[in-house]
């Protein structure tokens, strides 16, 4: 990878826990940041309180609950920007609080799934010219040590629906993406992991769902700048890190089939939403 100060890095998610403190980590190295977030408002406090550099802050505003945004996303950031050196894959929506009902996306997608696996899938997959032309590169996807198989008999959760099972899914279909863009890209020099950053650290999400935290954000942001970062990850690809030590996921990401059905279930989502990206 090139130094710090000459890397472009995306953070979506970047306005609120783990994506803010990264994002003025990655400033304060050098790094030029596409800060993702869905409040203007935020995004310019952001870019003003990360103004001192050394770096720079460039805002992306899009809602990833819209797969029309996050096609808007991608345009933007093809259009604005000549390079991009690791895109980091933050943004996401916890349990809920407790007792909380089904939610549906804009495009009628259980939203969990919509916004912690689909719209990351559909923005790596617009922005692979970019990184691919950028090489080395990186993909880093935020998922959990929370994992839960996906029924393919009923991926939505049309029946007996939790928000921490929609959440622990999705999750699951993170690292599932993780493995197989992974096997894809191994030629490119583009590599793809994901992590669990730290449990139940401290940020809004945790206390919306009513739990206390274990670890603090400091603990998370450490675990993700190093799978950004670090040199001697350079060659590393296709693995789920606990923090810093790689792990094993869920069974049913090493399952072929089930990662083909996965595979044929965000086509069919996509095929209906964005024809054109079918």
């Amino acid at each position: 990878m090139r130094p710090l100060p000459e890397q472009t890095i995306m953070v979506t998610g970047a306005t609120d826990g783990l994506g803010r403190h990264l994002a003025g980590e990655l400033v304060r190295a050098g790094v030029t940041v596409l800060a993702h977030g869905r409040d203007r408002a935020r995004l310019d406090r952001l870019r003003e309180e990360l103004a001192v550099g050394p770096g720079r802050v460039e805002t992306l505003l899009a809602d990833l609950a819209d797969l029309h945004q996050v096609d808007r996303l991608a345009d933007e950031v093809l259009k604005r920007f000549d390079r991009l050196d690791v895109l980091l894959n933050n943004a996401g929506v916890g349990f809920g609080e407790p007792g909380s009902v089904r939610e549906l996306s804009a495009d009628g997608v259980e939203l969990r799934f919509a916004v912690n696996y689909l719209a990351g899938y559909h923005l790596t997959r617009r922005l692979l010219p970019l990184l691919e032309a950028s090489a080395p590169a990186r993909v880093v996807n935020v998922a959990s040590a929370g994992q839960a198989p996906i029924d393919f008999d009923d991926p939505m959760i049309d029946h007996g629906y939790a928000g921490v099972l929609a959440y622990r899914r999705s999750k699951l279909a993170q690292v599932m993406f993780t493995f197989d863009l992974a096997e894809e890209l191994r030629a490119a020099r583009v590599t793809v992991n994901a992590l669990h950053p730290a449990t139940f650290m401290d940020t809004s999400m945790v206390r919306l769902s009513g739990r206390e935290p274990v670890s603090t954000l400091e603990e998370g942001a450490a675990a993700t700048y190093r799978l950004v970062t670090a040199p001697d990850l350079d060659e590393v690809t296709g693995r789920y890190f606990d923090r810093t030590r790689e792990a094993r996921a869920d069974s049913q990401a090493y399952d072929r089939e089930a990662r083909a059905r996965l595979r044929e279930l965000t086509g069919e989502i996509l095929g209906r939403v964005l024809p054109a990206s079918a």
